[in-house]
């Protein structure tokens, strides 16, 4: 169809992409990622908010590639931790670390610690290669799992206990998560006004 609207995830990552792809599949929209692109310059992602740095990821994708780009930036926010590892939830075992390393390194810090209270953020920042954005926010409480459980998902989602559920949201299988995560929420937002946010897009194009 060719009045499908192209848009960009500013993202490599897999499962994000496919998550996304899933919630938007009704809609007259063709997905790509950044690994559908040459390559182009990594945006520093130096916000101190999920805020500055999904709207960074946004608009810099938008303006370099021309086209209407989506990013989100979510990570995990911990009482005990002074609401770390917040925006540096990718990389804080160091940078590069993997999903298993900022886990362990997770888990070593809430060593004996009894509030393990948190939160998953999630900032979805949909932008035009002029620079204007959409904002799209929510949040998921739970709690720091003792030890990893579960196969599924990605990032912390092995240690994030889900109360309701009972589970952590690795032992989730993808529908029960879309339906109660952070990136789910604000994608369910986002995805009721879909129509509008084309339109939205289509003027600004």
């Amino acid at each position: 169809m060719s009045d499908r609207q192209l848009l960009v995830l500013a993202t490599r990552n897999a499962g994000k992409t496919r998550e996304i792809r899933e919630f938007l599949s009704d809609f007259p929209v063709k997905i790509k990622n950044l690994d559908d692109f040459g390559p182009i310059p990594l945006v520093e992602e130096d916000g101190t908010t999920f805020d500055e740095n999904a709207y960074k990821k946004a608009s810099f994708t938008a303006k370099v590639l021309g086209l209407p780009a989506l990013a989100d930036d979510s990570g995990l926010e911990v009482d005990a931790l002074g609401g770390g590892p917040g925006v540096y939830s990718a990389r804080y075992a160091g940078p590069g670390a993997t999903d298993a390393e900022n886990n362990a390194k997770l888990l070593r810090e809430m060593e004996g610690k009894t509030n393990r209270a948190a939160a998953f953020m999630c900032v979805i920042s949909i932008a035009v290669p002029s620079g204007v954005a959409l904002t799209y926010e929510a949040r998921c409480e739970g709690l720091i799992a003792e030890a990893a459980a579960g196969e599924n998902g990605f990032g912390y989602d092995p240690v994030f206990y889900y109360p309701p559920l009972n589970r952590t949201f690795a032992q989730l299988s993808r529908e029960e998560k879309n339906r109660v995560s952070h990136r789910g929420k604000a994608l369910a937002e986002l995805k009721e006004e879909f129509e509008k946010v084309l339109t939205w897009i289509r003027q600004r194009l």
